[in-house]
């Protein structure tokens, strides 16, 4: 697998993302176009609904852990964002399980400690 050719791929998508250490981590890989759904202050509706907003005409990208919460998480979101008709790709999503990535703020640590080597 081209690891190096998924992640520029995925540059394109608009990102969610549990916390502001999973946005900081792609940040460190070169990704621009990432929201944080876990911020304080709206419901997790009104934030879906930013996002629907945000994106615009981009795919969008869930790319929250894959932990239990995380994919609680990943499931109502595809859900509730499905039936607002938003396009979503998570084909990164599961690049990043068959490589065992269980959080996404340790995946630029793990990319440079991979024999992946990203350069």
């Amino acid at each position: 697998m081209q690891l190096k050719k998924e992640i520029e791929k995925a540059k394109d998508l608009f990102i969610i993302v549990e916390g502001e250490k999973d946005k900081k981590s792609l940040e460190a890989l070169g990704f621009k176009k990432i929201f944080v759904i876990n911020e304080t202050g709206k419901s997790l509706y009104e934030k879906i609904e930013e996002v629907e907003n945000r994106a615009g005409k981009s795919k969008i990208c869930i790319l929250t852990d894959f932990d239990k919460k995380g994919k609680q998480l990943y499931l109502f979101l595809k859900a509730e964002l499905s039936k607002r008709k938003v396009r979503l790709n998570n084909s990164f999503r599961q690049v990043l399980l068959k490589l065992n990535v269980t959080h996404i703020e340790g995946l630029a640590n793990f990319i440079k400690n991979e024999k992946f080597k990203y350069k």
